[in-house]
Parts: C-alpha cells; structure tokens; sequence
C-alpha cells in the first residue's frame, strides 16, 4: 500500500513535529500576531536543526476547543500558515482543533500543505467540547468540493482527550478508517504526554499489514524505538519543549515554552542508532 504517505516521507521512520499555536484571535490571552509567528519560526527552527522530517500547525492552546472553529480562527491559521511554509522546505501539515476538517482541508489548500490530521474521522466520541460522530463521506466529499485531493488525510483512531461512544476494539476503528479513505492512521494514549498501550499498536498492525501508523502522543527519546517496532513514525510536540510540565494546564506544558533544539536532536539520533 505505497499511497500519499510514502509521497510525502522518504525516510524509512518519520519525525513530524508539532508547532503549537498560543491562543489565536479572538481568545484573551491572544499575544498578538507578531509574537506567535516569532515562536511559530523559533520552533520551526528547533525542529529544522535537530532533522525532522516535517511539521504540522496546530491551534493547540484554543482553550475551550470548538468542534468548529470560527472565521476568525481560520484567518489567523491561514496567515500564519502562509509565513510559515514560505520558510521551510520540509513537508507541511494542518490541524484544526477539535475537530473541524473542513478549516484543515481549506487552509491546508490555500498554503500548500501536504497532510492534514482529523482528530476523529470514523469513530463516535464524547469530548469536553461536545459529541462528535466521524463522518468520513463527508471529509472526502469535501475534499473533493475543493479539489483538495492531493493532500493527504492522517486521522486519529479513538483519539485522546475523548470517551469512546462506540466502544469497540481499536483494530475495528482501524479497518474501519483505511477502508473509508485514511492516508495514514495515528494512535494516541489518553491524554497529551500520554503514549499510546503497545498492545493497541500491535493489535492494529496485525490486523491493517503495512499500511501507515503514525503516534500522535507520548513520543520520547526513552520510548521512540519500542514506538517505532510498530509505527511507521511520530508526531511530537510536548517531550521536546524547554522546562518541565506546568501544573494545572491542560496542554501539560505552556505556549511560551519552545521546542528545544537539544531535544529534537537526541530524539532524532535515537531513531538513527537503533
């Protein structure tokens, strides 16, 4: 199954990190456009010096979450993807907390990314923010409306920070997503920090073969190779970040803490010396 996935990353195992926005318009705690594209590239440049292999956006500190975002959102997202692809060469993604695909699949077109990531695309789950029933006919309806083919869709599989409505085994879920159009499935553990249960991530490569796994949580130097006996890569933010977690938030760790390049690089070398 060589798809989009293998399009976009040559590596054998892929390092995606994640640039995680402050609090964007029409939040309180919005620092102003100029401070969050000055982190937005510090971070880009962390990762780029320390050898991943692409970056995903991602409205990370919206707090409270909208299941779909409003203009406002979108207009800041967009803007700062702008910036931000015209400084990078590594392959781009979007992700639109919590859930809204329609926002990723546009911006993502308009700025000329790769991938988007869906926090939930087939299974039914209970957030903070409100239920929400995947519905992939209408993701790839969309796509197509918008002639958004190209970009790829990497999407959770009962995904963290939610309860699971359709309690099912998470290879059901899996089989479920490939067959509804998934580029690529991303595991996660139940909370941001979190890794995945190992038992989940062998359960879904017995049952999907070689198709794509990514781990959407809980990636570190002390645990990426035992990750990477199943996955196919990661996306990473957390682990990486200056200082240590911050009590009482919710993200484990701030929007003015910044990827530290130290970190990427030892992550990085760890999967090279395997």
């Amino acid at each position: 199954m060589r798809g989009k996935f293998y399009k976009i990353f040559k590596e054998e195992k892929v390092i995606i990190g994640a640039i995680h926005f402050p609090p964007l318009l029409g939040y309180p705690e919005f620092p102003g456009f100029e401070i969050t594209l000055e982190n937005a590239l510090k971070d880009l440049k962390a990762f780029e010096d320390g050898g991943v292999d692409g970056v995903i956006i991602e409205n990370n500190y919206d707090i409270p979450h909208k299941i779909e975002v409003n203009p406002k959102t979108v207009e800041a997202m967009l803007f700062l993807g702008k910036k931000i692809k015209k400084q990078t060469k590594l392959p781009i993604g979007v992700n639109v907390l919590w859930n809204d695909f329609r926002a990723s699949l546009f911006i993502g077109k308009k700025i000329g990314a790769r991938f988007i990531r869906i926090p939930v695309f087939v299974d039914k789950v209970k957030t903070d923010y409100g239920n929400i029933a995947g519905n992939p006919a209408e993701v790839l309806r969309y796509q197509k409306e918008i002639k958004a083919e190209n970009t790829a869709l990497f999407t959770d599989i009962q995904v963290k920070h939610a309860e699971l409505l359709d309690k099912r085994p998470i290879e059901e879920s899996a089989k479920e997503a490939v067959n509804f159009g998934s580029d690529a499935l991303i595991i996660t553990g139940k909370w941001t920090g979190q890794a995945p249960d190992f038992g989940d991530l062998a359960a879904v490569r017995k049952a999907i073969g070689k198709f794509p796994i990514l781990v959407g949580s809980g990636a570190e130097k002390k645990n990426i190779n035992r990750l990477l006996k199943y996955a196919d890569g990661v996306i990473v933010s957390t682990s990486l970040k200056e200082g240590g977690a911050e009590e009482g938030e919710v993200n484990v760790k701030t929007w003015r803490q910044r990827i530290d390049k130290k970190k990427v690089k030892e992550l990085v070398e760890a999967v090279k010396v395997r």
